[in-house]
């Protein structure tokens, strides 16, 4: 995907939700996915019915006030996003033969955003097709720039459920769940995110040792 195209299919749509991105500015040795994670490596979070009043304003209110109290933006209110896409709540809306036989969805990647005064992250967000699969049914994963807390929000039968981890590169869930999708030797696995994912373990496992030995 070109820039011109990119501008036009992915960053009006997130513009039109609220983010401004801002292109190749992930941090260095930023962990390339979180997953894996247990009840214990939760800080806070939220879920409701799809048959809650006011769905996508609830949403969105919990949301951001997880995100203040998480600390997930900086003090410019940026932090980073998961795109084009990367949740299963994407993939859930793709014909069966598709998820399994034919293409996939690109390898998901970090990107920097930032919310800008008039945001709708549950509604134009969600619809927008990079946050979600329509209004009210959202689906994403966002980290703070330091990676000190990640928020992941999936669309399941009866609702949405919304989830904040502390210090995920921390966790010792996170990191064996990694360990393992990296040398998951499997036809359909993401080739591209396991070499990612293997390079972010070989380098953080570098930096342990070299701390080790001062």
């Amino acid at each position: 995907m070109g820039v011109q195209e990119r501008e036009r299919k992915m960053y009006r749509p997130l513009w039109r939700a609220g983010l401004e991105v801002i292109p190749d500015a992930v941090p260095d040795g930023t962990m390339p996915f979180v997953s894996g994670y247990g009840p214990e490596d939760i800080v806070g979070g939220f879920s409701h019915r799809y048959e809650t009043p006011r769905l996508v304003e609830r949403l969105n209110e919990d949301w951001h006030a997880l995100a203040v109290s998480s600390g997930l933006f900086d003090h410019r209110r940026e932090f980073l996003v998961l795109l084009p896409h990367g949740t299963y709540t994407h993939q859930a809306v793709l014909p069966k033969e598709n998820l399994h036989y034919g293409r996939r969805a690109p390898s998901p990647v970090w990107t920097r955003v930032r919310l800008l005064d008039r945001w709708d992250i549950m509604g134009r967000g969600a619809a927008s097709a990079f946050l979600g699969i329509r209004a009210g049914h959202p689906g994403f994963g966002m980290m703070a720039l330091d990676s000190s807390v990640y928020i992941g929000c999936s669309t399941g039968e009866i609702g949405v459920d919304v989830s904040a981890v502390a210090h995920p590169a921390r966790s010792e869930n996170i990191l064996q769940d990694l360990e393992w999708y990296a040398h998951w030797d499997y036809p359909r696995a993401d080739k591209e995110l396991q070499k990612r994912i293997a390079a972010w373990l070989a380098g953080r496992a570098l930096g342990t040792a070299s701390r080790s030995d001062r």
